[in-house]
């Protein structure tokens, strides 16, 4: 369900936003309350175990949060000066990079027979760093491209995201037995969060979806793929193992572009807010297919 249906909404929203612009543009001032509740059912699906992992196993939760950082926002930076992108578009491109891992990501290792409680622990710490480093990055390779405000992005993400999903451990650590009965519900709920997003973040840019659609595709894509590519051997060359190194391929290339979007809306033009909208969608199909893959490689690794 998640890997079939998620994509096809994202797809509906993203159209319902090009071709009903003024409904989505009734939407965009809720955007940070979207994903400040996508943030607070993340919070609730985490518990202290999904943390404790930092200190059993430290090496591969270290290694795949520092290729989070520093891949993806190098490889933004790079994608944008090779396709000689336009300033907001590079800035939004730039953007999806130094946002934090994607919970989506979760899914995509479990489907793919990978490490997922090692997944869960790194996309629970890129997400609590995020106030730091998403806008310090931003600022560092987006800042030539448009201004950044660094500071009030860091308060903007402490808002969207360290709040939200703080108060869900706590919530879930108080009422643990009756977040479980709602726990089926919540991926759902996300779902429904990221798709406002995106109706909202292509509402905005619906003029600019046609003239720059395909070059935003060709960056998201180059960007995706890349991301999962070098996580994967950054991984492997620090002598993880493979089951581990999936796990950081799939996290590394899978980021959180509804976050990336709505902050882009925010501080940048609004078609800097495309790259994470397109991104939104083209990560969870390609995510689907290399789950695919990734899970036929497991299965004939145990037959061998």
């Amino acid at each position: 369900m998640a890997v079939t249906v998620f994509p096809l909404l994202i797809l509906v929203a993203a159209a319902i936003g090009f071709f009903l612009p003024d409904f989505g543009q009734k939407l965009a001032p809720g955007v940070n309350t979207y994903l400040g509740i996508i943030m607070f059912a993340m919070g609730l699906t985490l518990t202290l175990p999904d943390f404790a992992l930092v200190a059993k196993r430290p090496i591969p939760v270290l290694i795949g949060v520092v290729a989070q950082y520093v891949i993806m926002p190098l490889l933004g930076f790079g994608v944008s000066w090779a396709l000689q992108l336009d300033p907001a578009l590079a800035a939004g491109v730039i953007l999806v990079g130094c946002a934090p891992g994607g919970t989506s990501s979760n899914v995509i290792t479990y489907l793919s027979k990978a490490d997922t409680a090692l997944s869960v622990t790194m996309t629970s710490i890129s997400t609590l760093l995020a106030p730091i480093f998403t806008p310090l990055l931003t600022l560092w390779l987006a800042g030539q491209y448009m201004p950044v405000d660094a500071g009030d992005m860091a308060l903007s993400i402490v808002k969207i995201v360290l709040i939200p999903v703080i108060a869900g451990l706590v919530i879930r650590l108080l009422f643990g037995k009756l977040v479980d009965k709602i726990l089926p519900g919540l991926p759902w709920l996300s779902v429904v969060g990221i798709s406002l997003v995106v109706i909202a973040v292509v509402s905005g840019s619906a003029d600019k979806v046609v003239d720059a659609g395909l070059i935003v595709l060709l960056a998201v894509v180059l960007h995706n793929g890349l991301g999962y590519l070098l996580g994967y051997w950054v991984a492997r060359l620090c002598r993880v193992p493979v089951r581990s190194a999936r796990t950081t391929s799939i996290e590394v290339g899978m980021q959180n572009s509804g976050l990336a979007a709505g902050l882009a809306a925010k501080y940048f033009a609004p078609e800097a807010a495309l790259p994470g909208a397109v991104f939104s969608i083209w990560h969870n199909l390609s995510g689907a297919v290399l789950a695919m893959y990734y899970r036929r490689s497991a299965d004939k690794h145990q037959q061998d």
